[in-house]
């Protein structure tokens, strides 16, 4: 029986609703209609929905407007900083004048998107800076620093995201003094948590969400105020992503920035830097070492290829000597100030890490290691965290809505929900109104060989080709590797299209110059396949050279697989098809994002109508006309291009 607050949310949406007189290019969608009143209904029985949304449902004002007509304090999370902002920034304001609904919102980031006022008075040129470019940056953030209210990097435009420069002032956990900062009282960390509390509806993303989970996980507290409803968009994310959060690493830069830390306070205790900087000296010395005596090693790998690489686990043996020097120093001097007290608890925080890493191994997850060109991770990674999620969301006693444009598979949830630990959840799938099958074609290439052969890539761009000469460009070529992508691009490279290269410039970037170029054809990788919106005659066409199965050596993928066959299953149907399901789903939702778009998806893989398999991923995306006649794709442009 559908409830009052189903009714209410149904009529806001509606044809005569508070969204079409406020909104002028609203438009009344009967799947949006279904999913708020299913999301309406979970909220008032404190229930647990999953719910696909197909692209152009409109999902986002069909969960904000029954949380918001609903009155109960509300946290919403989303993939991404940009998704939060863009929510927070210019959605939920919307949906608030149209209802006529006053409320309190809150944005909510992680430490790392906040400055450190403490960090920032400690900072050093000399030791922290690694160019005349990062001193003009941090003159730049001085300056910021004494007229921002809200402390956030997003502020920052002239400062690129991800600049070396912001993660020597940020916050981060570890670093953080709490009460015993001299800054607490205008701690913009602490301020942002302040309006939290206060607030009625909180916008945050995923990283934060599980940072709380894992937080509570551990006994120590909640970084998150209590809810009564949980929204989680793009919650396709949010398994993967909990097995990263409920896990643990140690990594040589976090190790680095330890000793970095140390010597920064050091200099605030008179006559303690010339006892300490010699033991970071030996700390970064022995990192170095260690990082080298690693090389030969594969990219990233399980434990035991680790421990069985001789110079790998005596370069690990001579870095935890160098920090049990440097803790034994900072121990002597801790007393001095709270930042040194802080540097020696996370020397012992790595120390416990690094040994946990070399020592027994739980049963229940993967140790494995990853390399970078100067840097390395040792990670621990549970194996299922479907009892942590689980345990998480009975602690709330909330109704949690999970929605994304890519949860089910050939119309089942299980493979989610299972992950998710979610005992029966109710489900809906709201179907797309885009027409599909007027709107788009499946194009799949006759006679490609398979993917491993050495050839493949060669007969890929052949095929392509004649596609991108009858759409004019206007493409995404989207690859399952990095090594497919350049060699790619090097048989592009000579074309009349503009090629926009990922690893070429910022993702943002890259996409405002596809966008302008009008015939533009980019290059990227898993990045691209979700997220990115481009609507109209710019984007009509997006390729998929393979299938994205996850690549067979990433070494949690081989232990799942593993602990899929002792309890009986099958790993390649129960884990990497519906795995490679969604990540196709989710790069076929770029191509139709209006209801004027009109586009092609060509999968280059033989395999979706050669293994019996393919037609999981047939049945799991829109309805599209699939042929295999390049001439069928020619006259969908000509078409296009006549206006017919």
């Amino acid at each position: 029986m559908t409830g009052d607050l189903a009714q209410r949310s149904r009529a806001a949406l509606g044809s005569s609703g508070e969204l079409v007189q406020a909104l002028p290019n609203f438009t009344p969608r009967l799947a949006q209609q279904d999913l708020a009143a299913a999301i309406a209904d979970a909220i008032e029985d404190s229930a647990e929905l999953v719910s696909e949304a197909g692209t152009g449902t409109g999902k986002t004002f069909a969960y904000l407007v029954p949380v918001i007509l609903s009155g109960r304090k509300a946290i919403l999370s989303t993939g991404t900083k940009a998704l939060q902002d863009q929510l927070h920034q210019r959605d939920l304001p919307r949906v608030r004048e149209a209802l006529g609904v006053g409320f309190r919102s809150a944005l909510l980031k992680g430490r790392a998107n906040y400055l450190c006022l403490h960090r920032l008075n400690t900072a050093n040129q000399r030791d922290l800076f690694a160019s005349p470019a990062e001193v003009q940056q941090f003159g730049a953030i001085r300056t910021w620093a004494k007229r921002t209210q809200f402390g956030d990097f997003n502020e920052l435009s002239s400062i690129p995201e991800g600049a070396r420069i912001l993660s020597q002032v940020s916050s981060t956990a570890d670093s953080c003094l709490g009460t015993d900062c001299e800054f607490y009282e205008d701690c913009f960390v602490v301020k942002a948590r302040q309006r939290a509390l206060a607030a009625d509806v909180v916008v945050v993303n995923h990283h934060l969400l599980l940072a709380d989970l894992s937080l509570k996980d551990t006994g120590m507290g909640q970084v998150l105020p209590d809810a009564q409803v949980f929204v989680i968009d793009e919650a396709h994310q949010l398994p993967e992503l909990a097995g990263q959060f409920l896990g643990s690493v140690v990594s040589g830069n976090a190790v680095a920035e330890v000793g970095r830390d140390a010597i920064r306070e050091a200099e605030q205790a008179s006559g303690t830097l010339a006892l300490v900087r010699p033991r970071v000296d030996g700390v970064l010395s022995a990192l170095r070492q260690a990082r080298k005596r690693m090389d030969g090693l594969p990219a990233k790998g399980p434990r035991d290829a680790f421990m069985q690489w001789p110079t790998a686990s005596e370069g690990l043996d001579e870095l935890k000597d160098a920090l049990v020097g440097l803790l034994e120093q900072l121990q002597a001097v801790a007393d001095q100030t709270p930042g040194l007290l802080r540097c020696a608890e996370r020397c012992r925080d790595h120390l416990d890490t690094l040994a946990d890493w070399t020592g027994a191994q739980r049963s229940n997850g993967v140790y494995w290691f990853e390399l970078g060109q100067h840097s390395f991770r040792l990670r621990y990674t549970p194996m299922d965290v479907s009892d942590s999620l689980r345990n998480q969301r009975e602690q709330t006693q909330a109704s949690w809505i999970m929605t994304s444009a890519t949860l089910a598979v050939d119309t089942s949830f299980t493979h989610y929900t299972e992950k998710m630990g979610m005992n029966e959840p109710r489900t809906l799938i709201a179907p797309s109104p885009f027409r599909w099958d007027e709107q788009s074609l499946l194009y799949v290439p006759p006679n490609l060989p398979d993917p491993s052969d050495r050839d493949f890539m060669a007969a890929v761009i052949d095929a392509v080709r004649p596609v991108l000469e009858a759409s004019k460009g206007r493409a995404f070529l989207l690859f399952a590797s990095h090594a497919n992508l350049r060699k790619a691009h090097a048989l592009l490279k000579d074309g009349p299209w503009p090629l926009f290269v990922q690893g070429e410039g910022a993702k943002n970037a890259l996409l405002d110059g596809f966008r302008k170029s009008g015939n533009g054809v980019l290059l990227g990788t898993a990045t691209f396949r979700e997220g990115v919106d481009v609507v109209g005659d710019a984007l009509s066409v997006v390729v998929i050279d393979k299938l994205p199965f996850a690549p067979p050596d990433d070494p949690v993928l081989v232990a799942r697989q593993q602990d899929i066959r002792n309890r009986g299953g099958n790993p390649f149907a129960d884990e990497q098809v519906p795995q490679a399901v969604i990540a196709t789903k989710q790069a076929a939702g770029r191509l139709i994002r209006s209801e004027t778009d009109r586009g092609v998806l060509v999968i280059a893989d033989p395999r979706l109508l050669g293994k019996s398999y393919g037609r999981r991923f047939i049945h799991s995306l829109p309805t599209m006309r699939l042929t295999r006649q390049l001439q069928d794709v020619q006259e969908f442009f000509n078409e296009s291009n006549t206006g017919d």
